[in-house]
């Protein structure tokens, strides 16, 4: 909390006076009148901070009515005219005044604020010093805290991800080492076995690196400085890391679209978010079938299609593919070998250059991912034919 909310929440928690310094009123406990206080100007900058302030103040007298909301309350829906209307809001009220200060985090549903249910951490305190009855009214200062819960959360479950990841590859190291130990005398167990502990330390080492990646996208470095990178080069190293993996499945990658497009961007990171998509549509297609990598300009971004016919994305699964360690068929995590952070490294390399990521997927249908990035210049004019020719267009070619 800045210097200047702490001073302006000391204004109004600070007591009695405050609070009459505030409303410009002090309410007579037996008649349940108004006394106007004399007007001062502390009072017209205290109640001028609050109105400015982010965190949302509301001021509850002994019979729940609202004595004060800031702006800022009234605009989370929480006061309509004098009653709060969060139940939750007004029982910690009556615990405040009851028992002291409290401090609590409160769920506000998405039909109050209209933008999704928000967490709010709120802190309730009393404003008359002293336990002697009557009591006297409440502050309750509210902050929005959503999104550091969120990050919270993430955090928990990127740790835990990160173990049982880890744990994975690292126990079938050593189950392995003590397999060879004992088949000493049959070579062909123990060449079985050493394949399969290298294909287990491959695993192990493409995660570290996937991790570090991530790390990285996600603020750990700062970003290179962008420069004009041909999407070309990008689409034929993508390719050219993709062709051993396709060509083991008996699968072709066609490639397409419009050339000479130049973005903005890191050129490693753009190649490794468009290798990503690929290894992806290799990992899920099944078949002789074929996969599709194209890019066009539109609307001044560059947009980098890649297309697969293979198993497709369940409805259910397609807003979550892009988080850490998802996956749609944890069953198939071990035969494709996926980490989980593909699709995720792919999310921050986009935003990181200012685009973004979709996908269209049907199930037994295929997925089409699209990589959206800035165009760094205006995309060439493709070449007019001669007069009086006509362009023949292989349909099966260049699409995605």
């Amino acid at each position: 909390m800045s210097p200047l909310v702490a001073l302006v929440v000391g204004l109004v928690l600070g007591g009695a006076v405050a609070v009459a310094v505030v409303l410009g009123t002090r309410r007579d406990r037996r008649t349940r009148t108004a006394a106007p206080v004399v007007a001062r100007p502390e009072a017209a900058m205290a109640r001028r901070l609050l109105d400015l302030m982010d965190p949302a103040v509301v001021v509850v007298d002994v019979d729940d009515a609202v004595l004060l909301a800031n702006p800022a309350a009234r605009a989370l829906g929480i006061v309509r005219g004098d009653r709060l209307l969060v139940p939750e809001l007004l029982q910690l009220s009556h615990t405040v005044r009851a028992r002291g200060s409290r401090r609590t985090d409160v769920r506000l549903p998405s039909d109050l604020v209209g933008a999704g249910p928000r967490t709010m951490n709120v802190h309730g305190v009393r404003l008359e010093s002293g336990t002697a009855p009557p009591p006297g009214p409440v502050a309750l200062v509210l902050q929005d805290v959503t999104e550091a819960r969120r990050t919270e959360a993430v955090r928990r479950d990127f740790v835990a991800n990160v173990g049982h990841e880890l744990k994975t590859p690292v126990g079938a190291l050593s189950l392995l080492a003590e397999a060879i130990e004992g088949a000493a005398d049959d070579p062909e167990a123990v060449q079985r076995f050493a394949n399969r502990i290298a294909h287990e330390a491959d695993r192990l080492a493409r995660l570290v690196r996937e991790l570090i990646d991530l790390s990285r996208l996600q603020g750990g470095e700062p970003l290179p400085d962008l420069a004009p990178v041909p999407v070309d080069g990008v689409l034929a190293e993508a390719v050219d890391r993709t062709r051993t993996a396709a060509r083991s499945k008996d699968l072709d990658i066609a490639v397409g679209g419009q050339t000479g497009l130049v973005v903005r961007g890191v050129e490693s990171q753009l190649a490794t978010a468009v290798t990503n998509l690929l290894a992806n549509a290799v990992a899920y297609s099944t078949g002789e079938s074929r996969i599709a990598v194209a890019a066009r300009a539109r609307s001044g971004f560059a947009e980098i299609s890649v297309t697969d016919s293979g198993i497709g994305i369940p409805r259910k699964d397609r807003q979550r593919i892009f988080e850490r360690f998802y996956r749609v068929d944890q069953s198939r995590a071990s035969s494709t070998g996926g980490t989980g952070l593909g699709l995720a490294i792919v999310k921050h390399v986009a935003s990181n250059h200012g685009g973004s990521v979709t996908v269209w997927s049907e199930e037994g249908l295929g997925s089409t991912f699209t990589l959206r990035i800035p165009l760094a210049a205006p995309p060439p004019e493709p070449d007019a034919p001669p007069s009086g020719e006509t362009v023949a267009v292989d349909p099966g070619k260049g699409t995605a």
